[in-house]
């Protein structure tokens, strides 16, 4: 069993869950979504999108680039979270909170297309 295959994989199913972990739950509610998920879910994508940044095969480059809009689509949720409850008048609204949710849902499609891309290297290596 080769670690670092181990270690890959785990960073990018960890990504994905973490992920979905803070999308679920009503939409408009801030409530259903913690904070601390999420700049779980963006610490640990960043490690996912640096680990596969010495991959120089097709899928890698594939790879990489669903990593890159998973990475920048949960950035910017965390930057409009910041917004809404460090500099904005009214805080955490519920359109804000829709579109910290929707940055999220579009990351999540992201690292389920990485995950999907991994189940597909994994089986053409047993071929």
């Amino acid at each position: 069993m080769n670690l670092e295959k181990v270690v890959f994989a785990f960073f990018i199913v960890l990504a994905l869950t973490l992920n979905f972990g803070f999308f679920v739950g009503e939409i408009h509610n801030p409530e259903h979504h913690n904070v601390y998920e999420l700049y779980a879910a963006l610490i640990v994508s960043l490690i996912a999108t640096v680990m596969k940044f010495g991959d120089r095969t097709h899928m890698g480059a594939v790879l990489l680039a669903t990593s890159l809009v998973a990475d920048l689509q949960l950035i910017v949720a965390a930057i409009v979270w910041g917004w809404a409850t460090n500099i904005n008048g009214d805080g955490l609204t519920e359109p804000i909170m829709v579109s910290i949710a929707s940055l999220s849902g579009g990351a999540l499609l992201a690292n389920i297309t990485s995950v999907v891309l991994l189940v597909i290297e994994t089986v053409q290596i047993r071929r």
